[in-house]
């Protein structure tokens, strides 16, 4: 079950499906809180509209067959910069040493193009925004909360050593491996993390 709130997940969706009808090979997105949450990534570590167009360039790419990354998907090289130019993104004139260019950013055309669907996005990720950092001392979390089900509890990150992650309550995490669709290992929870736990 998606803990991405509905109205967050269906502005990324509709985003998602605005881009599809500018590029109509971008496959469908998935799953929209795959987006969200992810701390560090060479895509990007905040979501906005202009992160969704990058990773819409990873998804073209895919269809294509296009390899457009290597380092584990670090390292963005010249394939994804040809894609990201055709979805209207800009880039700096040299590579980054490690992420390559993967720090794109919209054009002023591409801009023009989707205000509108930028405007919904800010505002449906401003909304989340506002939630989930509302002070907690005054928020009911129900009963899966005091009992210490997996409704409740706060979530840590969780990585894989293919460099993918997740948020997890560690109790959940304690209670089976969470597997990596990327890579078939397990999530762990780093260490340092743990310890403060």
């Amino acid at each position: 079950m998606s803990t991405t709130p509905p109205v967050l997940a269906a502005e990324l969706a509709q985003a998602w499906a605005d881009i599809q009808r500018h590029h109509s090979e971008l496959p469908d997105l998935a799953a929209p809180e795959s987006l969200i949450g992810e701390s560090s990534s060479a895509c990007g570590a905040e979501l906005s509209f202009e992160r969704l167009l990058h990773e819409a360039v990873h998804g073209i790419a895919a269809a294509r067959g296009v390899r457009d990354t290597s380092r584990a998907g670090r390292y963005h090289n010249r394939r994804f910069l040809a894609i990201a130019e055709e979805l209207g993104l800009d880039h700096p004139e040299e590579p980054h040493p490690s992420s390559g260019f993967s720090l794109v950013t919209l054009s002023p055309e591409a801009r023009k193009r989707y205000r509108s669907t930028i405007d919904r996005l800010q505002r449906a990720l401003k909304a989340h925004t506002v939630a989930t950092t509302a002070e907690t001392s005054r928020t009911f979390r129900g009963p899966a909360a005091r009992h210490g089900s997996s409704g409740g509890g706060v979530r840590v990150k969780a990585v894989c050593d293919c460099g993918r992650n997740v948020r997890v309550v560690p109790s959940v995490l304690a209670q089976a491996p969470i597997m990596c669709g990327g890579c078939g290992k397990p999530f762990r929870i780093p260490e340092a993390v743990a310890a403060v736990g």
